[in-house]
This record gives structure tokens, C-alpha cells and sequence, in this order.
């Protein structure tokens, strides 16, 4: 069992903590320059949520998890997927479009749904993995126009097979069986609120277990992860490479095809034009403030979550923007770039004086020729 490191523990929490109060401290001096009332932004922004607030905010953490997991799968073999949104789009309204039908009768609907929506998204994601190691290009380029492609075509194709309800001028698909429809966790007794997580957030801790398991105890994972760190070393070591990247391009687009299903069969039971956008990029953020770790990234989920639910009130409270959020976001992002350098080049310094003082320790080897 391999023994844990205080130092390592340590030296793990230090980026992401001090990412959060940079974006503290230069969101501060942001509102100080605009004249904003810095006190009434913060006291709305840290004031203890209530119990529907909790939910909201579980409930919006569920969606960034699996969404940062999607992109830590990228991450993790040094690829930038920035594809999720798009992959997420034309997976939800494949799988809104086939539940829909209503076909299978309940949980196998439900099942077979999940299904289409991991392969829809895998096969999209494969078009910037095979562009990658057919034709070289990179990944960030292509999936940010296949993200923009995905957009289009989706909305083509929800035009196409809309179905028209009396009295609205709403686009979606055909609404889900009620025998498919995901029912809500209720937490009654331990928070007082009416108000349910969502039933598929049981779908998001077994990404998470999975994403683990995968990459941490199997064969494909310690492959992945070495392609990752050294691709010359991998081809060395009889790594196929470009298998690897498609294999986890593809991977990664499974996982972004389950990001709207809690939205599909516990809120909506459609999918239409009013679908939430910008989950993919949430979820680069996330990952990144998690240290593409899983347990790291459901603490970013819930504070992406946390911020969005405080961010209402801002309005009413402060009489600022709740755009405010978006910037300290944003600045959370750049922050946890420049903690994480900051960070892994005092490790490296720590490191290298625990090395010269063990090695300082050491007695002196005895000159050739010596006698014994």
C-alpha cells in the first residue's frame, strides 16, 4: 500500500488554495476600481446558502463533474479537449431524440439512452482524434470548430424532428415516457427544502470511481498516462501512440455525452432550444482547479456550483452584475496556472535540498587503493 506523504498532501492543496485567494484578492482590487460596494459583494457572495441553494448547488456540481472529468481523461494524455460542449450537444439530442420514442419500456429506455448518448459523443470526438493522427492536426483547433459545427447541425436536425405543442413557440424534442423520466433524490430530514438532487448523481460518482479505476489500476490507464508524460518513452516501451490518442480522445467524448443526461431525465425530459450552454468550458476550468484529480474535482464542482447559486442575489444585495461570478471564475482559471508553477517549482526546490542533505549524510566513499 503506498504510504502517504504529508509533504505530497500538502504541496496538492497549496495550488488550488492559493488559485482561490489570488482570485480573491484581484477580484477585490477589480471592484475597488469599478466603485463597486466591495464589503456588500462579499458578504453575498460567502453568506451561508439555504437548503434550496444546497440542492441547486449539488445539482449544478453534478453536471461540472462529470464535465471536468470528461476533459481530465484529455488532460491526463497531455490532449486539450475542448470539444466537450459540442460532444454533450449531439449526445443529449441523440439521446432525447431515441428516448423519446419510447420504445423500450422504462429503465432499459433509460439504459439503452445512456448508451446512445456515450457512443454519440464518443464517435464525435473521434473526428479530432483520427484528424489528429492521420492529417496532424491539433486537437484544440479542430474540436473548437467541431464544437461550432455541432451547434448548427444540432439545431438543423431538432428543427427537422421537433415536435409542435399547442399553444408555444417551444422547439424540442418529443418529451420522455413518464416510466423513463429519472426521479429525484429527496434529502428531507437532513435539509428542510421540498426541492431533490438529482437522481442521476448516482451516473456522476460512478464516473468518477471509474475514471479512477481506469486510469490508476489497469493497463490501458498506466499506458494513457505514460503516452502522457513521454510519448518517445511510451513508443519505447511498446505504447501505441496514436491508438492511445484516439482510444482517449474517444474515451473522453463518451464521458462528455453523459454531461446533459441529469439535466434530460430529472429536469427537462427534453431536449430543445433552450439547452444550457457553456458546461464544456466550466468543465476545462473545474479539471483544472481539481488537479484532474477525482476527489479534487468534485470539491471544484462544488465550489463552480456554490459560486453560481451565491451569484443570484448580487443584484438585489450589492446592485452588481451577477456577471461578477464569470470574472472571478475566470480569474480562478488564470490563477491556477500561475499557482500551479509557483507551487511545482517549490517542490522541485524541496526535493533537491532533501537530496543534497541526505546525501551530505552520507560518509565519503574511500580513495581507490586504500587498504580495507
Amino acid at each position: 500500500m503506498k504510504r502517504l506523504d504529508p509533504r505530497t498532501v500538502a504541496l496538492g492543496l497549496a495550488a488550488p488554495v492559493l488559485a482561490v485567494l489570488v482570485a480573491f484578492v484581484v477580484t477585490t482590487v477589480i471592484l475597488l476600481v469599478a466603485g463597486d460596494p466591495v464589503g456588500a459583494v462579499w458578504a453575498q457572495l460567502l453568506k451561508v446558502p439555504l437548503p434550496r441553494q444546497v440542492i441547486a448547488i449539488v445539482n449544478g456540481a453534478t453536471i461540472y463533474y462529470i464535465s471536468a472529468i470528461a476533459v481530465a481523461i484529455g488532460f491526463r494524455m497531455n490532449l486539450f479537449n475542448i470539444g466537450v460542449d459540442g460532444q454533450y450537444r449531439v449526445a443529449s439530442f441523440a439521446a432525447a431524440l431515441f428516448a423519446g420514442q419510447g420504445w423500450l419500456p422504462g429503465w432499459l429506455n433509460i439504459l439503452v439512452a445512456l448508451v446512445v448518448a456515450m457512443a454519440s459523443g464518443a464517435a464525435w470526438a473521434a473526428i479530432a482524434g483520427l484528424l489528429k493522427v492521420g492529417r496532424g492536426v491539433s486537437e484544440v483547433i479542430s474540436t473548437i470548430m467541431l464544437n461550432a459545427i455541432a451547434t448548427q447541425l444540432v439545431s438543423f436536425l431538432l428543427g427537422k424532428t421537433a415536435v409542435k405543442q399547442a399553444g408555444s413557440n417551444a422547439t424540442n424534442t418529443a418529451d420522455l415516457p413518464t416510466d423513463s423520466r429519472v426521479p429525484g433524490i429527496s434529502l428531507d430530514g437532513i435539509i428542510a427544502t421540498p426541492a431533490k438532487v438529482y437522481g442521476l448523481v448516482v451516473l456522476a460518482i460512478l464516473v468518477g470511481v471509474g475514471y479512477w479505476f481506469v486510469l490508476e489500476r489497469t493497463r490501458f490507464g498506466f499506458d494513457l498516462r505514460a503516452a502522457g508524460r513521454s510519448e518517445s518513452a511510451a513508443v519505447a516501451s511498446g505504447v501505441k501512440v496514436k491508438r492511445m490518442v484516439v482510444a482517449s480522445v474517444m474515451l473522453s467524448g463518451a464521458v462528455a455525452g453523459l454531461v446533459g443526461m441529469p439535466l434530460l431525465f430529472g429536469q427537462d425530459y427534453h431536449y430543445g432550444d433552450t439547452v444550457q450552454s457553456g458546461l464544456g468550458f466550466a468543465g476545462i476550468a473545474v479539471a483544472l482547479l481539481g488537479r484532474n484529480h477525482p476527489v479534487g474535482i468534485a470539491f471544484a464542482a462544488l465550489l463552480w456550483g456554490y459560486l453560481d447559486q451565491q451569484s443570484n442575489g448580487l443584484q438585489i444585495a450589492a446592485g452588481v452584475s451577477d456577471r461578477l461570478v464569470g470574472v472571478i471564475q475566470g480569474v480562478i482559471v488564470l490563477s491556477v496556472v500561475v499557482a500551479y508553477e509557483l507551487v511545482r517549482r517549490a517542490g522541485v526546490r524541496i526535493e533537491q535540498r532533501r537530496v543534497a542533505s541526505e546525501l551530505a549524510q552520507r560518509p565519503a566513499p574511500a580513495p581507490e587503493g586504500a587498504p580495507a
